[in-house]
């Protein structure tokens, strides 16, 4: 059999283009965005860009996580609503947030459960954890196994301080678009508005409410001493950031970029709490040089009040008796 010259040339013009292809797609890379609604400075963007670079080295450049602080890719509500469609990738997102469509996840969110984040920490990363991550999945989401920390949660406000429950009675207070959140001050007799982080600055500054609360961190970070005088170290809701990746889109990388990635990821989540931790305990410090004024108020009427409201008995009922059981084996009964 002959093979003539116009089959031999296109067959070595075949050759050519397959091993033109080759090297791009052996260069193909995965590209994972993630956002979140903190700011820059904070722990938890360092310690995510951080992890970025490790995974980048571990994978050998074929993994790139890309970092989007200060609500780049939109406020947490339009974040979650594109991270389920598969228009993003990934996100960073508080539990207390997250509890609108998984309602488990905002258990770590009873009022004065904890007493030490260290507690909070061992409650998710143990079986009150189990229970929420199972719940993340069925909602076609995919959490990686370590909570991150975002902290106690204090009060603030420009007009008064916060020293009994009854200084919140009628206050205007901004809450993140969270269940809890709403529920807990509204116990406590406060007039709460839901407002997502991005538009909160602009809330404060022109009066659309008079205080908000959050952690240390998230106060210095976003600068709120420019429009808060007061500080109570309230201390009424421990908040932690859950690292969540579409399902679809985990589902679809290999096994071994998936164990870089989740391994990567909580052994972060270990270095940012305590880089958090550190932060939050020198912000008092920092906070009263830039003019916040502080008050440490007696938490024991804040608790007493949301026992009296129904509070805890509304929320033991939402929760279910299998989870609250989980949670007061690691805190204590709470009411």
């Amino acid at each position: 059999m002959s093979i003539s010259r116009r089959q031999v040339l296109k067959g070595a013009t075949a050759l050519a283009a397959a091993a033109a292809i080759r090297p791009a797609v052996a260069a193909r890379k995965t590209v994972v965005k993630i956002g979140l609604d903190l700011e820059p400075g904070h722990p938890t963007v360092a310690n995510l860009n951080t992890a970025a670079a490790k995974i980048k080295d571990a994978t050998k450049g074929e993994v790139l996580l890309q970092v989007f602080p200060s609500s780049q890719l939109g406020n947490d509500t339009h974040m979650l609503s594109n991270l389920r469609s598969g228009a993003m990738q990934m996100m960073a997102i508080g539990d207390n947030i997250l509890g609108t469509l998984v309602p488990s996840a905002a258990i770590d969110n009873i009022g004065f459960a904890f007493k030490t984040p260290e507690t909070a920490w061992k409650a998710l990363d143990g079986g009150v954890g189990d229970v929420v991550r199972a719940d993340i999945e069925k909602a076609g989401l995919h959490p990686m196994h370590r909570i991150w920390d975002e902290g106690f949660r204090q009060v603030t406000s420009s007009t008064k301080q916060i020293n009994t429950p009854e200084d919140l009675h009628g206050f205007k207070i901004r809450v993140p678009p969270s269940p809890i959140s709403l529920s807990l001050f509204q116990s406590l007799g406060a007039a709460a508005t839901t407002i997502n982080a991005a538009e909160l600055y602009t809330s404060l500054q022109t009066h659309v409410v008079d205080g908000q609360e959050n952690p240390l961190g998230n106060i210095e970070t976003m600068k709120l001493n420019q429009v808060q005088k007061y500080c109570s170290l309230t201390n009424h809701m421990w908040v932690g950031y859950w690292l969540l990746v579409n399902g679809t889109f985990w589902a679809s990388l290999p096994d071994d970029h998936k164990k870089v990635i989740a391994d990567t990821l909580d052994a972060q989540a270990l270095e940012q709490r305590k880089a958090n931790q550190a932060l939050d305990d020198s912000l008092e410090e920092t906070l009263k040089k830039q003019g916040i004024v502080f008050a440490k108020p007696d938490t024991t009427a804040f608790q007493k009040a949301l026992t009296q409201s129904g509070f805890y008995k509304t929320w033991k009922e939402k929760f279910g008796a299998p989870l609250w059981t989980a949670l007061e084996g690691v805190t204590g009964p709470l009411a």
